[in-house]
């Protein structure tokens, strides 16, 4: 619709943790990613309460083919999408969550799965222009509406939170200097739209 891609539970009575990523084809190592996105009225019940509102880009990925079927997130870095909840907290948009990956911030290695922004809150059916900026393993930075909201250094595998990936394929401790993107579906519908990409190396 419009170029739009859309994350849509249209013909989906149930969410039962179908969890699912749209991957491009290429993979990158230094890239700047920009992308427009919204979230729509659609949240699947079932789904976990955290995924309200709530979507993101991972990149860093390991590759779609290495990821197995009864695996929940791929290794990977996210930049995080939310939105407000409707519940008074301030909900930032453009955090950095880490399944199975490690990230220094503030110049140390930072044990949570994820960092908050400095963004603000945006109300949930309002388009939101994000940017990453990714320089291999070396820095990463997140923006919103054109602002600098978090950056963060050494992506690296480790940590926890990923599960039911295959013997071998995590390795704590190895750079993350590459990898593939993709776009996250977890049981809240989200679109995308004036998604462009530039390799950087």
């Amino acid at each position: 619709m419009d170029g739009r891609i859309q994350v849509n539970y249209d013909d989906y009575t149930r969410f039962e943790e179908r969890y699912g990523h749209l991957f491009y084809e290429k993979h990158f190592g230094s890239f700047h990613l920009k992308f427009d996105y919204r979230f729509t009225d659609q949240w699947m019940e079932d789904a976990p309460d955290y995924t309200y509102r709530n979507s993101g880009v991972m990149f860093h990925s390991q590759s779609p083919e290495s990821i197995l079927k009864e695996q929940d997130w791929p290794i990977s870095v996210e930049y995080q999408m939310l939105a407000d909840a409707g519940d008074g907290n301030p909900r930032p948009t453009g955090n950095m969550c880490s399944p199975g990956t490690e990230v220094v911030f503030q110049g140390q290695m930072d044990p949570r799965h994820c960092i908050n922004s400095t963004s603000p809150t945006f109300p949930w059916d309002e388009w939101v222009a994000a940017e990453l900026i990714v320089y291999g393993d070396s820095l990463v930075i997140h923006k919103v509406n054109g602002e600098t909201v978090l950056e963060y250094s050494q992506t690296q595998i480790g940590g926890g939170v990923a599960n039911g990936y295959a013997p071998g394929i995590k390795v704590d401790g190895k750079a993350l200097k590459e990898g593939y993107i993709g776009l996250q579906a977890e049981g809240q519908g989200v679109e995308f739209k004036n998604i462009v990409i530039k390799a950087l190396d």
